[in-house]
């Protein structure tokens, strides 16, 4: 079983996993592996269906039980008994999975990698970029991006353009934080603690 991390919030709980596995490893994992073998026949690729098995693996991992996972036609994911709000993320070698009996939640994952530094403007305003961290700079980039994916999640709008509707206001990072951010894609405008984690493979954030 390759469960990397797993943790229990207030109000949330969420986990990674290490995808180590054969797609025949993870299929003994379920009490049903046909069942399993079925529901991902549309999955032709080695890498997606190590994704779809993981995400499930892990998710039974954080439940203590196996659950179905549904998606709506926007392509969010639901569990078919709604008992937990859900947000799932994947980036190579990971998955990642956020529950909540309470509220909507979002989490990303995302593979270190210098190809953001090219992407910078795409993504990041005049007054983010003025505070990116000179000696940390790939992770920071990062670490914006990734809580700009994970409010898209949270707030679920169709035409989200990440530079211009969600913000991510100053911090420093570190290797375990918060920091501020706010989307204006919405009449709300709402704002969101967004908690952050660095690795040495990857980052992530969750809120």
């Amino acid at each position: 079983m390759a469960l990397l991390e797993k943790y229990t919030e207030v109000d949330c709980l969420w986990g990674i996993w290490k995808m180590e596995e054969s797609v025949e490893d993870l299929l003994l994992y379920f009490s049903d592996p046909r069942k399993q073998e079925r529901e991902m026949c549309h999955l032709t690729a080695e890498g997606r269906r190590l994704e779809w098995l993981s995400v499930r693996a892990l998710l039974t991992e954080l439940c203590g039980e196996e659950k179905q996972i549904e998606y709506l036609p926007s392509g969010r994911p639901f569990l078919s008994d709604r008992s937990y709000h859900i947000s799932i993320s994947h980036t190579r070698g990971y998955v990642a999975v956020i529950l909540s009996p309470q509220r909507e939640v979002g989490i990303d994952i995302e593979q270190y990698g210098e190809r953001i530094l090219k992407l910078r403007s795409k993504f990041m305003s005049k007054e983010e970029l003025q505070v990116v961290s000179a000696d940390r700079e790939v992770y920071h980039l990062l670490l914006h991006w990734s809580a700009k994916e994970t409010l898209f999640k949270l707030i679920s709008e169709e035409e989200v353009d990440f530079k211009e509707h969600l913000r991510v206001y100053p911090f420093t990072p570190i290797e375990i934080g918060t920091f501020d951010a706010q989307e204006f894609r919405t009449e709300k405008q709402q704002k969101y603690l967004v908690h952050y984690q660095i690795h040495p493979n990857f980052v992530i954030t969750w809120s």
